[in-house]
């Protein structure tokens, strides 16, 4: 068994009441990390405590808040220094915008996507950067999409704005290396979780054909003919947070079945 070297130290995970951020929140705990875990619902966010505790011995805080409101990510990095006093790993994460196209989308669709998926990582990192910088040892990793290297079709607000924290990211990565603060991005490809459920019935919905087909269609463009498990993802996930990943840093990493084309 591989030690991460991450017993001990205490990671807050956005938006991981299900999906791919539960299944990260759930594999540190697995390898020691306490945890603060965050969502939008109150009632979401302790049943995930709950279940990730009735299987590791982590302790673990659920707060709810919306990570599109700026007052309620100073409320939960708050309430962690409270609980922990510190933030030793930070996980970005959130829900995906609404799928469409350019001449659907308005203004203010825009302005919500930019709040969620942009300035939300961007005063997360504000708040738990300098204790990190501090302490000589940080982790930030972003949970963003396949969409920041490779545009997916309909998605325009998650490919514009997915490949903008790629590019905060890779600057930022640079300025807090010498810091011991790691910067990296973690692109998560068509993997089993309800956000993606979603898509699929927008897509049938929009082209006017079953969900079934659309699954179809995407297994066929991916390498390994199937569909990501979160844990899969998870895996690498709790890697570039560790102590063994060290010397990565600056770095967008697709967990994706080949689906991605590119060469970097």
């Amino acid at each position: 068994m591989m030690d991460l070297g991450l017993k001990g130290k205490v990671a807050l995970v956005c938006a991981a009441s299900q999906g791919l951020g539960f299944a990260v929140a759930d594999e540190l705990a697995a390898e020691g990390c306490s945890l603060v875990i965050c969502s939008r619902r109150a009632v979401s966010i302790e049943q995930a405590a709950a279940s990730i505790r009735s299987r590791h011995e982590a302790e673990i805080l659920g707060v709810a808040g919306d990570v599109s409101v700026s007052a309620d990510i100073e409320r939960i990095v708050t309430a962690a220094l409270e609980k922990f006093g510190r933030v030793d790993i930070l996980v970005t994460n959130s829900g995906g915008p609404p799928a469409g196209n350019f001449d659907g989308l308005s203004e203010a669709s825009w302005d919500e996507a930019t709040q969620i998926l942009l300035s939300s990582v961007v005063r997360f990192t504000r708040l738990v950067l300098p204790g990190m910088k501090e302490r000589k040892w940080g982790r930030i990793l972003n949970i963003t999409s396949i969409a920041s290297k490779q545009p997916v079709d309909n998605l325009m607000l998650s490919n514009s704005l997915r490949a903008a924290v790629t590019g905060f990211a890779k600057t930022l990565a640079n300025e807090v290396a010498a810091d011991g603060v790691t910067v990296n991005n973690i692109l998560p490809g068509y993997t089993r979780t309800e956000r993606l459920e979603e898509l699929i019935e927008f897509i049938a919905n929009k082209e006017n054909i079953s969900p079934d087909q659309v699954k179809d269609r995407w297994h066929s463009e991916i390498p390994m003919r199937r569909l990501g498990e979160p844990r899969e993802f998870a895996a690498l996930a709790a890697f570039l947070v560790s102590e063994r990943a060290s010397y990565m840093t600056g770095n967008s990493i697709a967990v994706d079945g080949g689906w991605t084309k590119s060469l970097f």
